[in-house]
């Protein structure tokens, strides 16, 4: 049976597809077939919210993160009618992303975020354009790390609460080379261990 939520510590992760523009070198799906012990590829097909929402329950967590094994903006309209359900639960919701979702949609999405996530975590894994197209291998190569400082900088103007992430494998020298860029953009910078990747 596929997995559409899963939980690790107190946080609920629901995974809403396999899809990504990215296939990033250091990706914790990258030859796996499950993530802490949780199946997430999906064989049965994307989920519908109602079956998302029957797998939250009662939202017994901290937070509902959208996460799971692919970009979860592929299903920008699913995600946003089950932030509407952990909502009415009294739970905050969080995205994790790899900033791609408006070039994904084809418009600019940051305005429909708007009262659906309580925090969007971007993650920027690089400092310029050539570096991330060989480190994440986008679907998109020459307008993804543009498009993700975009889809950013739309995030901050509507007032989300939002900042970049980094791995920590990218060495030091790059981690600082990104920080220089977030500053620039306006958005704090995290920097988080590999292990665990996209699942923090």
């Amino acid at each position: 049976m596929d997995t559409y939520v899963y939980r690790i510590g107190n946080h609920l992760y629901v995974n809403l597809t396999n899809r990504c523009s990215n296939r990033c070198t250091f990706c914790v799906r990258n030859g796996k077939e499950t993530f802490e012990g949780y199946a997430l590829w999906l064989k049965d097909g994307e989920p519908t919210a109602a079956q998302v929402e029957q797998a939250l329950g009662g939202c017994d967590c901290d937070e509902v993160v959208f996460c799971g094994f692919g970009e979860p903006t592929y299903r920008l309209d699913v995600m946003l009618e089950v932030c509407d359900y952990v909502h009415a639960h009294g739970k905050k919701t969080r995205l994790n992303t790899n900033g791609h979702g408006s070039i994904i949609n084809g418009r600019n999405i940051a305005p429909e975020l708007v009262g659906k996530l309580d925090g969007i975590n971007i993650s920027l894994n690089a400092s310029e354009t050539k570096l991330y197209d060989r480190i994440c291998r986008p679907l998109y190569p020459d307008m993804a790390f543009d498009s993700m400082l975009f889809f950013a900088e739309d995030c901050r103007e509507n007032g989300l609460n939002c900042w970049f992430s980094v791995v920590d494998c990218i060495g030091e020298a790059e981690v600082e080379a990104c920080r220089k860029v977030a500053e620039r953009v306006g958005i704090p910078l995290r920097v988080r261990p590999m292990i665990g990747g996209e699942q923090e």
